[in-house]
C-alpha cells in the first residue's frame, strides 16, 4: 500500500490528493497544511466579493473528504515543525505543493517607509489569515497607489473602492469591514510601467471597477496616446484587445458627482517612495516610453503623484523550502516531471507540484495538469517506493513529537463557528481571524481519528 504526505492543502495539493486516489485505488494520502485551514489561496487569495471563484471550494472539500484522504491541519514541515526528512521516513513519498510564498520588490528607496505594503500583506489582512497584522493600513489615507497592472492589482483597487453594502455579505472579517467602511481614501491610482495594450489583468476583472457604485474609472489619455495599439488594437491577441477596449471607453473626463476616483496610469516606472510626516507621502515615477522591443526605456521625465497608502503588485516569488533544493534565479525546486533533482539526479520520494514546481503562473486550473504529471511520475516510481517497510500510521509518530493536527472534523468546527460569528453580527460566514480563535474553534471538535 503506498502512503503519500502531501504538503500543501490549495489547488495543487488537493489536485495531487485527486489524481493519486483516482489513479491508484489503495494508496493512502495525508494533506498537511501548517494552517488549521484547507483551500490555500482559494479561502486566502480569492477577493471575498468574488463567490463564483471562492465556490471552488467546493470541489477541494470532495477531494479533502474522500475516504482514503486525511486533511492534517496546523501542522507546520520546516525547522518549526517536522523534518521534511522526517516525512520521508513515515511516508513513500512526498509531494511538496507550498506555493510561492514571497512578493517581488519594487527595490526602489523608500520601500521600506510606514504606508507602504505588498499587495499580499493587504489581501492576507482583508482575507483574514491568521498571520496577518490589523496594520492599520487605511488609517489617515486620503490617496492610494497601486504598482501593477495585474489581477491582484485590480483586486486590492476594487476592495478599495467597495462600500460595506456590497463587502458585508462576504465573509469578510468584521475588524476589516469595519476600516474600509471609516476608510476616507478618495483617489486610487493603479500605475504599471508599460502600456495599457501589455496589462496583464482579464477583461472581466477590469470591467468590474466601472461597476463600482459611486466610483469612476478614468484611464489617462495621455499616456494612452503613446501606445501604438491603443488607437488601432486589432493586431493584438484577443484578451489584450478587449482590455484597450475597455480604456478606450474610459478615457473621456469622470463624471464629478463621483465618491471615489479609480485613475489607471501608464508608461510610469516607480523611483522612489517620498516620506512625509514620517511615512510615505507620494510615489515619484519616471515616464518610460515604449522601446520598439515590445519593453520600455526610461525618458528621464518625473512625476510624482500622492499617496499615504501604497501597495505593490509586481509578481510573486518562490521560497527555499526547508530541506529541499532551490533554484534562487527561477525560485522552483529544480525537479524532472514533478521528481525532485539534487545534484542533478532524482531523489528518491520527492516531489513538487505547482507554483513551487513551475513558478507563479497559470490560473488555478493549471494546478491539475501540472498535478497530473507529478503523480504519473509518483506513480511510475512506486514499486521501488513501496519496498521500503514504514509504520501503519504515522500520525501517532507525530504526536509523539509533539505535533498536534486539527482534523477534518477540527476544521468542520471552525466553520461551524465562524457561522455563529456571522450570525451573532447579523451576517452570513464571518472568517475567523487569529491563530487562538482558530485553534480554540477547532479544538470543540475533539481529537478522535482513524487512518482511512
Amino acid at each position: 500500500m503506498l502512503r503519500v504526505a502531501v504538503v500543501g492543502s490549495g489547488p495543487s495539493g488537493c489536485y495531487t490528493a485527486q489524481h493519486l486516489v483516482q489513479l491508484d485505488p489503495a494508496v493512502r494520502v495525508d494533506v498537511l497544511d501548517r494552517l488549521p485551514c484547507p483551500y490555500g489561496l482559494v479561502r486566502y487569495g480569492v477577493a471575498p466579493d468574488h463567490e463564483k471563484i471562492k465556490s471552488l471550494q467546493n470541489g477541494l472539500r470532495t477531494v479533502l473528504e474522500h475516504e482514503r484522504v486525511r486533511f492534517l491541519g496546523a501542522v507546520p514541515v520546516g525547522p518549526d515543525g517536522v523534518p521534511a526528512a522526517r516525512l520521508r521516513e513515515l511516508y513513500h513519498a512526498v509531494v511538496f505543493c507550498v506555493g510561492a510564498a514571497a512578493d517581488r520588490r519594487l527595490g526602489v528607496p523608500g520601500e521600506d517607509l510606514p504606508g507602504s505594503w505588498s499587495a499580499t500583506e493587504f489581501v492576507s489582512w482583508y482575507s483574514a489569515h491568521p498571520d496577518a497584522a490589523d496594520a492599520g493600513f487605511l488609517r489617515g489615507v486620503r490617496s492610494a497607489v497601486v504598482v501593477g497592472v495585474g489581477n491582484v492589482a485590480v483586486d486590492v483597487t476594487r476592495m478599495l473602492a467597495r462600500g460595506t453594502r456590497e463587502l458585508r455579505p462576504t465573509d469578510m472579517p468584521h475588524a476589516a469591514l469595519t476600516a474600509l467602511a471609516a476608510s476616507g481614501i478618495t483617489r486610487i491610482h493603479m500605475v504599471g510601467r508599460r502600456g495599457p495594450s501589455q496589462a496583464r489583468f482579464t477583461t472581466k476583472e477590469l470591467r468590474e471597477l466601472g461597476t463600482l457604485p459611486d466610483t469612476a474609472v478614468q484611464a489617462d489619455a495621455d499616456d494612452a496616446a503613446l501606445d501604438p495599439a491603443f488607437d488601432d488594437p486589432s493586431g493584438l491577441p484577443p484578451p489584450r484587445r478587449r482590455n484597450v477596449e475597455v480604456l478606450r471607453g474610459w478615457t473621456a473626463p469622470p463624471r464629478p458627482d463621483a465618491r471615489r476616483l479609480i485613475r489607471l496610469r501608464f508608461f510610469l516606472r516607480p523611483v522612489e517612495l517620498l516620506p512625509r510626516d514620517g511615512r510615505v507621502g507620494a510615489v515619484r515615477f519616471e515616464r518610460t516610453a515604449p522601446d520598439g522591443l515590445g519593453g520600455v526605456t526610461g525618458t528621464g521625465r518625473f512625476e510624482d503623484i500622492e499617496a499615504q497608502l501604497v501597495l505593490r503588485s509586481v509578481g510573486y516569488r518562490g521560497v527555499p523550502p526547508a530541506g529541499l533544493p532551490f533554484d534562487a534565479a527561477t525560485g522552483t525546486v529544480p525537479h524532472l516531471a514533478g521528481r525532485v533533482l539534487r545534484g542533478g539526479a532524482v531523489a528518491p520520494g520527492e516531489y513538487v507540484a505547482g507554483w513551487i514546481k513551475r513558478g507563479p503562473t497559470g490560473v488555478i486550473g493549471t494546478n491539475r495538469s501540472c498535478a497530473k504529471e507529478t503523480v504519473t511520475s509518483l506513480l511510475e516510481d512506486a514499486p521501488s517506493l513501496t519496498a521500503r517497510p514504514l509504520p501503519a500510521d504515522p500520525l501517532p509518530a507525530l504526536r509523539a513529537e509533539g505535533v498536534d493536527p486539527v482534523l477534518w472534523r477540527g476544521w468542520q468546527s471552525i466553520e461551524r463557528a465562524e457561522s455563529r460569528l456571522g450570525a451573532s453580527l447579523g451576517r452570513g460566514v464571518v472568517k475567523l481571524a487569529d491563530w487562538p480563535s482558530l485553534l480554540a474553534a477547532a479544538r470543540e471538535a475533539g481529537d478522535a481519528v482513524t487512518w482511512p
